[in-house]
């Protein structure tokens, strides 16, 4: 079968063997997306394929998975008709002809369980970037009243920042108590501190900096919520892994990314890749995290490593016309993990 998606129906259909009616129209609902999946399962339809068109698929997707149907999501790219008549329903029918002489290749999905850890994953990145957001207006309220603190420390949302930006915000003017704030860790000296939190506080500034401070403390008590489920989804993932034989080695370096989960997010990929990816040079725990996470630990899907970095956008083009080459730029991508 195929499928057009829409944002208000989806169009499908069947080869006209199979029913006196091969094209109905659904509506977007729950319910009507049921009765679709119910319609091709009692036809004896097997495979279906779709486009993917924005967002709208993914219902679709996993509802006609949840019944059993193989479901080939294809590339807008390969499901191009002949220029013409275009409609919802001639695209339904030229996908399903598509598909039915085997032309479409299935886009990668992962499976549900990482699907649902890509989802926490980008959901987190999001909300750092929102807090990252901020914490520049933190550091323009500050510069607003001639507070010099981004200047003396290396991360104002470090510890010596936040706590002196907290005394800020609750009324502390003085500089000896707030360069007393300074952490041992800190390069700087006190007397260095107290001189550039000498300002200019104007009501107005302050107001900035506190509702700034307190979005930045909503975003990272939302990231460390992530960070459980990420926590949880690795849990579950390892659940049917033995427990690998060989310790896990001690990390090249100490130093600790301020953005890094807060679990030991290392050794649950250990056990659950089966290997350190750490040790790849530039390739820290996070980032590990985030590889596993978008296209899981099965790469059956690509048979060569250059098959892997071609679905990655990042091997060079190949335009060829009567033996010459008219382009060899890589395709523009917005893949996460290219």
């Amino acid at each position: 079968a195929g499928i057009d998606i829409g944002p208000r129906i989806q169009v499908a259909a069947v080869p006209p063997e199979l029913s006196d009616e091969p094209v109905q129209t659904f509506q977007s609902f729950t319910g009507d997306i049921e009765r679709m999946a119910d319609w091709l399962v009692s036809l004896g339809i097997k495979t279906v394929a779709m486009e993917s068109t924005g967002v709208y698929w993914i219902p679709v997707y996993e509802i006609l998975e949840d019944h059993g149907l193989v479901v080939v999501l294809a590339n807008a790219r390969d499901c191009k008709a002949v220029p013409g008549r275009k409609s919802d329903v001639n695209d339904a029918q030229w996908i399903q002809r598509l598909h039915a002489c085997g032309l479409l290749r299935a886009s990668f999905h992962p499976a549900r369980d990482i699907a649902a850890l890509r989802a926490y994953m980008r959901i987190r990145d999001r909300h750092l970037e929102y807090a990252a957001a901020h914490l520049q207006h933190m550091q323009k309220a500050l510069t607003l009243m001639n507070l010099q603190l981004h200047h003396v420390l290396s991360d104002i949302s470090g510890v010596t920042g936040l706590k002196i930006i907290l005394a800020i915000v609750s009324g502390e003017r003085d500089p000896d108590v707030l360069a007393s704030m300074r952490d041992v860790r800190c390069h700087e000296s006190i007397q260095t501190i107290r001189a550039a939190l000498v300002g200019n506080y104007q009501p107005e500034h302050v107001l900035a900096l506190s509702q700034a401070m307190t979005l930045f403390d909503v975003y990272q008590a939302r990231i460390a919520d992530c960070d459980k489920q990420i926590e949880n989804s690795l849990q579950l993932l390892n659940a049917d892994r033995p427990e690998p034989q060989a310790l896990l080695p001690a990390p090249r370096t100490k130093t600790k990314q301020a953005n890094a989960p807060k679990f030991d997010a290392r050794s649950m990929l250990y056990q659950l890749t089966g290997t350190n990816l750490t040790l790849i040079h530039g390739i820290g725990p996070s980032i590990a995290l985030s590889l596993v996470a978008e296209c899981g630990t099965d790469l059956s899907k690509w048979p060569t490593e250059k098959h892997f970095t071609s679905w990655l956008c990042l091997s060079p083009g190949c335009k060829i016309s009567g033996g010459k080459v008219l382009s060899s730029h890589t395709r523009k991508s917005s893949s996460r993990l290219a």
